[in-house]
């Protein structure tokens, strides 16, 4: 009766109303995982596609009915048939497989062991490097996932050739905010989680490529969750003498680091304090990081942060930076670092 009234009056701009859709059952999904299962142990590339398409047609119904198809476990069916056709040339169906998992994690341990596999995961490298934006975006969100639950895939991924490049790519011409967090996450698992040796290699490439630079530019205007990653990088890069040495190099180091101090979050001020410290305490460049930081505002923001409280560690770099401040205070007016304008430097 509603429709024939919406149709009766369409020339008043009344549109008909969806009929609703009756949501799917378990039973409904658990039948299609089972011929996907079967058409990808024939390599049946068509028959995959028609179903992974049948699966995202009906999450794109509603809320419902992807938690339903999570719950079935799809998302390990879908990582088993990604591992499987990961070796061919049938992109579009690969793509389309990345695509559904970007929403179904978790996807249980099985799952994961099939998507951390040599041949997924150098697919996935594969498509970062790709001309399609969507496919890059989905291929880092779901290594980013991967990386989450199975920080060992990191062994596998320092080999592929030209990651290093794509997630510096990522970074530098970004495609949406997502993409860039993932990258960043992406990044900060790689220089995390190696051997020292493989660390330093990738770090160096990294360095090379120019992330310093840019990571420092990115932070100047940014969201938070981009700022925490971007800093705790910063963080990792600056462990190294060729880190360092780039982030000295940069004029607004100290500006844009002392500037997130008690201004972003918690974890952003650990991470800038870390870096500060690792910076004022490095050789022939000391007395001039340490001056700079000073005319910053270092001095007065370091602290406000012991009498607010923070972590351990970060308590003991505040107070050991304060300690070297304090040798050099006289030689230089103390003020917030809030506006640049009373800089002494040109930046």
């Amino acid at each position: 009766m509603i429709q024939d009234w919406c149709v009766e009056n369409k020339n008043y701009g009344i549109e008909r109303v969806p009929t609703p859709r009756i949501p799917i059952d378990s039973s409904h999904v658990t039948e299609i995982c089972s011929r996907l299962m079967i058409e990808a142990q024939r390599g049946s590339e068509k028959k995959c596609r028609e179903l992974v398409g049948r699966v995202r047609i009906l999450a794109k119904e509603s809320e419902r009915n992807k938690k339903c198809i999570v719950e079935c476990g799809v998302g390990y069916v879908f990582a088993t048939c990604f591992e499987i056709f990961s070796m061919g040339i049938q992109e579009e169906l690969l793509k389309d497989l990345l695509s559904g998992m970007t929403w179904m994690f978790p996807i249980g341990q099985e799952g994961i062991s099939k998507l951390v596999s040599s041949t997924s995961l150098r697919c996935m490298a594969r498509f970062m490097k790709g001309e399609d934006l969507s496919a890059r975006q989905n291929a880092v969100i779901v290594m980013k996932e991967l990386l989450y639950y199975d920080q060992s895939c990191t062994n596998v991924l320092i080999d592929i050739e030209d990651l290093v490049e794509s997630l510096y790519q990522m970074v530098k011409v970004p495609i949406c905010p997502s993409t860039t967090k993932a990258s960043l996450t992406v990044i900060y698992s790689i220089i995390s989680y190696t051997s020292s040796e493989n660390n330093k290699k990738i770090v160096s490439k990294f360095v090379n490529m120019g992330l310093v630079c840019l990571v420092l530019e990115m932070l100047v205007d940014c969201e938070k969750s981009i700022i925490e990653k971007g800093l705790a990088i910063l963080d990792i890069f600056c462990n190294f003498e060729e880190g360092k040495q780039k982030a000295y190099e940069h004029g607004l180091t100290m500006a844009i680091i002392a500037k997130k101090i008690m201004r972003v979050t918690e974890m952003a001020t650990e991470c800038s304090i870390s870096i500060l410290w690792k910076l004022c305490k490095s050789g022939s460049n000391e007395n001039n990081s340490v001056i700079e930081a000073l005319e910053l505002g270092v001095f007065q923001k370091l602290l406000v942060v012991l009498q607010v409280g923070c972590g351990e560690k970060t308590k003991e770099k505040a107070t050991e930076l304060l300690k070297l401040m304090n040798l050099y205070k006289d030689r230089v007016d103390c003020f917030d670092g809030s506006t640049f304008k009373y800089l002494k430097k040109s930046y």
